[in-house]
């Protein structure tokens, strides 16, 4: 019974591949109506990632399982559901066009690097270098539509920040201000989902962009703060 519970955590994981498909189906039909649908599918992988650690920890699938790997199935779908899909959406909506759409390679590479690193999470509640939601960046870009030097300028900015080991919260983990953050997080998808299947969604996009920059402000103080610790000590 407990190997069943520990194989259905893992299949729980699973879905988030189940989610690949349909956006890689969406994202090949095109149009407003898909690309908001594939958003969509995003939002249950992001919720599935979110918890399926929880659930891991709690049936101990390491133990009950320990010839299957959890966490290279987390990271193979992370890859697909952050990364390569919501740049692919980047791309067939031409939210880059012509020769500016080569930065999403960019973006793409230095994904791989992060995912690649053998410490980009830390025990303690952080990833270290920009986390690749790039999920959310393509959101953002897609529905405000800010003019392209503005992001190509997000793209690359990002993409470096991926190579520059700073703390980011890592808030279903733990670590600092995690409740807080996980409590705003749904507010946060809630919102989300108003602005791709309600009105004004621009407005409501804006006001959405609270939680984000908040998340890069405290991830940023948290960076001052111990950098300078490190001068004081």
């Amino acid at each position: 019974m407990i190997a069943i519970v520990a194989w259905l955590v893992h299949l729980y994981t699973a879905i988030g591949f189940v989610c690949a498909a349909g956006i890689a189906v969406l994202i090949v039909i095109g149009g407003d109506e898909s690309f908001r649908w594939a958003f969509f599918l995003m939002m249950i992988a992001t919720a599935i990632d979110a918890t399926d650690g929880w659930l891991a920890r709690r049936a101990r699938v390491k133990e009950v399982l320990p010839q299957f790997d959890g966490a290279a199935l987390d990271n193979l779908i992370d890859f697909h559901t952050y990364t390569s899909l919501p740049l692919l959406l980047l791309w067939r909506a031409g939210v880059l066009p012509g020769t500016a759409a080569w930065l999403l390679i960019l973006a793409l590479l230095a994904s791989a690097y992060g995912f690649s690193q053998v410490n980009a999470k830390t025990d303690d509640g952080f990833f270290l270098g920009f986390p690749s939601y790039w999920n959310i960046v393509s959101f953002y870009l897609y529905v405000l539509h800010p003019p392209v030097s503005v992001s190509a300028a997000v793209i690359v900015i990002l993409s470096v920040l991926t190579f520059v080991p700073t703390p980011y919260l890592y808030s279903t983990r733990g670590g600092p201000m995690a409740r807080t953050m996980n409590a705003g997080a749904i507010i946060w998808f809630v919102l989300l989902g108003l602005v791709l299947f309600g009105r004004a969604r621009e407005a409501l996009a804006v006001v959405s962009l609270i939680y984000p920059l908040a998340y890069l402000a405290l991830s940023a103080m948290i960076t001052v703060r111990r950098r300078r610790a490190i001068l004081r000590a």
